[in-house]
């Protein structure tokens, strides 16, 4: 039974026919994106006030890219929360993911050092991290075949509206009590919504078939470890093939994403509110790539999708970081609807490549080595910034690794689009629907 389209969704204005999901599917939508939001403020808050937090910390240049990278590692212990996701359900996992992201987000703001800082945000990046496998995982397992690329899609679209939110909170940095801190502090409005999370959201059918279906013994250290053994089991050539894909792409968004906001104040001239302008402008245009790139490639293929969106994103981050100041707020659109699209597919084919067992577990394992990409991606733009004395010059030398993902992506991922999960990954190694291995 489908139900109207909620007002929310308007949020992002879709030109194209709108999917008709049943209401259990968009309230389910509704409520991970207002999750994803606030994700995406706190995300949003360093790179957007990377030089405030600097400053008021006393953090050297040189050591600047190295903190980006100590915070990001957070992504590493919420490989065990996307675990124990596959071990004792989705919905368990995703409220407390919400819970702890909102403390640690607001314990941010009395960091009284570096070494604060990094700690507080490694705790509110594990949590962050946790709630955005999970999101994915359930958006993949609750909707249709033929409209999975849309749903992850505007997922990530609302959810970007999170990266508005601070961008026009940023605009008042210079004007707000204790600066940077009290936007963090503002970090601590989804306490208020728990009960609305703890109401509204269920537990994912496939992952309740699922379980009536195991057979593992509770509270066993097997039992915790099987959805890990059934990953390294049952698709390890699809998990390996996957990582050679996401590492060169992350290792360089998460470097030229970081700096972005920087290069545009100090190479460029803009002023804070400045900023603020072009990220609610363009952004609400390059936002739409998460959109644009889930729905295409709903009908054209996800790997064919990637593969332009990989080249566009190469060209684009060139234009931002060696261009002319005219051209910045085109290549800024350009390059935010590139890395929004590919983002988003690359959560699409990371959880729609496996079987229900392990799909968190899968999703956390896409997480870890992505992140691990960027963080060797912000190591090498440190190394190479000592020696150029140029971030944009710095960035620009690790473009050329763009152009493995889509190699990688034709050659040894199979096609997931349009495709029930249960046909792209059976349980167990069984056999695909042709009677033929699946892998």
């Amino acid at each position: 039974m489908s139900a109207r389209r909620p007002w929310w969704t308007w949020a992002v204005p879709y030109p194209g026919k709108v999917p008709d999901l049943d209401p259990r599917q968009w309230r389910v939508l509704g409520l991970l994106a207002a999750a994803e939001l606030f994700d995406n403020y706190d995300l949003g808050l360093m790179s957007l006030a990377l030089l405030q937090i600097q400053q008021g910390l006393g953090i050297p240049e040189a050591e600047i890219a190295g903190v980006t990278a100590v915070v990001r590692l957070g992504v590493l212990p919420a490989f065990a929360l996307a675990v124990l996701a596959d071990r004792y359900g989705r919905r368990r996992l995703l409220l407390l993911t919400i819970l702890g992201f909102t403390l640690c987000t607001f314990a941010t703001a009395f960091a009284q050092d570096a070494t604060q800082y990094m700690a507080l945000q490694f705790l509110a990046r594990m949590f962050v991290y946790g709630e955005t496998m999970l999101a994915v995982v359930v958006v993949t397992e609750e909707l249709a075949a033929r409209d999975r690329g849309w749903g992850i899609g505007m997922l990530g679209a609302l959810g970007a509206l999170g990266h508005g939110l601070a961008s026009i909170l940023f605009g008042f940095i210079e004007v707000l009590p204790y600066g940077w801190r009290a936007l963090y502090a503002l970090g601590a409005a989804p306490l208020v919504l728990l009960a609305w999370f703890r109401r509204g959201l269920p537990e994912t059918r496939r992952f309740e078939d699922h379980r009536d279906r195991s057979t593992t013994g509770n509270g066993a250290l097997a039992g915790l470890l099987a959805p890990v053994t059934a990953l390294l089991r049952m698709y390890p050539g699809r998990m390996t093939a996957l990582c050679l894909a996401i590492v060169p792409f992350e290792f360089v968004v998460m470097t030229a994403g970081t700096f972005m906001a920087k290069t545009l104040q100090e190479t460029h001239g803009y002023e804070p509110w400045a900023v603020t302008t072009l990220y609610l402008l363009g952004g609400a245009l390059g936002i739409a790539g998460n959109l644009f790139a889930g729905a295409v490639s709903d009908r054209l293929g996800r790997r064919r999708v990637m593969a332009v969106g990989s080249v566009v994103m190469g060209f684009a981050i060139y234009g931002f970081y060696n261009g002319q100041s005219w051209l910045v707020p085109v290549a800024w659109i350009a390059m935010i609807f590139a890395m929004t699209g590919m983002g988003v597919l690359f959560k699409a084919v990371g959880t729609e490549l496996f079987p229900t067992s392990h799909r968190s577990t899968a999703s956390g394992v896409r997480a870890i080595v992505g992140t691990l990409g960027g963080i060797a991606g912000l190591a090498l733009e440190g190394t190479l910034y000592e020696v150029t004395g140029s971030h944009a010059a710095a960035i620009t030398m690790t473009l050329p690794v763009l152009l493995l993902p889509p190699l990688v992506l034709s050659l040894a991922i199979p096609e997931t689009a349009a495709r029930e999960l249960e046909d792209i990954a059976p349980e167990r190694g069984a056999p695909g629907p042709t009677g033929g291995p699946v892998d």
